[in-house]
């Protein structure tokens, strides 16, 4: 494990209490490359007893670094701090918690915005074709490198949800039990075509200039439309028209322009971009992004999705959705329970009625924090 912090390439946004786990050199890609001296950053709580078997894996979702919760490293509020710590549905009292940020990411893990060790320069497009399965490999090497050879569970959220099916596939017995929250087995045409549209916008940016841009020319509104759509499919409409319905903005809070911004939907909408969009670098936007679209675990089952959740083995699953969620629908959590049910799990899935859509697990914690802890109460007996 590394004792230092790298220093941070201009387009990196690594948390204070990031820790680095080195990847093998070179560390092969599947769709072919292979990447040198890299690099996965992620973060503890917790503490790994006697018999190392208490751990739990968090892999994420596009966006989210390591920084799940609060630590003495980094007191600031994690992405799901309301879900993990002491007492809290993910009991730090009871489990050695582990979040990674993903490879391919700008949260400190070697990326696109990250350097090139042959060049000294961004990788920009010349990073290596990206997939799940990349992922999901740099992910065992961090729990490897910990000395853990059996996770108690690995939990994966949105993205994070492939993520951990690949792990799972691809590193046999390495985790006892699986939560996938609002994730998939294979990309839906639905969620193809809406990042196709996130991607387009910022490439369609003059800026974006093929991947070479730099502060001062930066796809600003590219991205800020990639963003939006995103956000759009992150909530249900019924939570829209409850938040915001056809409020109008206060003329003092209007946008004057000709089509400028009317209502307080829109306002909400912008205002959320351009928080996003100097915190997450483009090309890691694209490749991530891209990654998604490629997943689909019936390529291991000659085109048969269920046959390939099948060739996973855990003893316990949990496949938990929201039932407004139009991005991962709840049919794909339905039919990752099934799948693993296949193939010899105990597997039960959960359908929430919540009204705030795929983004419901950062926020609707009435609903799924009980889910997460009864789940891993029965786990730990």
């Amino acid at each position: 494990m590394a004792t230092v912090t790298p220093d941070a390439a201009p387009g990196e946004f690594i948390p204070p209490g990031s820790r680095f786990h080195f990847l093998p050199s070179p560390f092969p890609m599947k769709r072919g490359g292979q990447l040198l001296g890299a690099r996965v950053t992620y973060e503890t709580w917790g503490r790994l007893n006697d018999a190392r078997d208490n751990a739990v894996l968090i892999v994420t979702g596009l966006s989210p670094d390591a920084h799940a919760a609060s630590h003495a490293d980094d007191p600031t509020p994690g992405w799901w701090e309301a879900m993990l710590g002491p007492g809290k549905p993910i009991d730090t009292g009871r489990w050695f918690v582990v979040c990674v940020n993903s490879l391919g990411s700008c949260k400190g893990s070697t990326g696109p915005a990250s350097i090139d060790p042959a060049t000294g320069q961004p990788y920009r497009l010349s990073f290596p074709a990206l997939s799940i399965e990349d992922i999901a490999d740099a992910a065992a090497a961090v729990v490897r490198g910990l000395g853990i050879e059996r996770l108690a569970c690995v939990i994966g959220n949105s993205m994070g949800g492939m993520t951990a099916l690949a792990l799972l596939l691809r590193h046999p017995g390495i985790a006892r039990a699986h939560i996938n929250i609002s994730g998939s087995a294979r990309a839906l045409p639905f969620s193809i075509a809406v990042r196709s549209l996130q991607r387009e916008a910022i490439r369609l940016d003059p800026n974006w200039n093929e991947g070479h841009y730099d502060a001062g020319r930066y796809p600003e509104s590219g991205m800020r439309i990639a963003r939006k759509l995103g956000v759009i499919t992150y909530r249900s409409a019924l939570e829209w028209d409850g938040r915001f319905g056809r409020v109008r903005l206060d003329s003092d809070r209007a946008d004057n322009e000709p089509f400028g911004l009317e209502f307080e939907v829109e306002s909400y909408l912008e205002g959320h971009a351009r928080r996003f969009v100097r915190r997450f670098d483009p090309n890691c936007y694209l490749y991530l992004s891209r990654s998604m679209d490629w997943f689909d675990l019936a390529e291991y089952a000659d085109g048969d999705v269920l046959a390939g959740l099948a060739k996973i083995r855990v003893e316990r699953a949990l496949a938990i959705g929201a039932n407004t969620d139009i991005l991962f629908p709840v049919q794909q959590q339905e039919e990752i329970a099934e799948g693993l049910a296949r193939g010899g799990a105990q597997a039960r899935f959960l359908g929430l009625d919540s009204p705030q859509g795929h983004d419901a697990f950062l926020v609707d914690f009435g609903r799924f924090g009980p889910a997460v802890r009864g789940f891993l109460d029965e786990l730990a007996g």
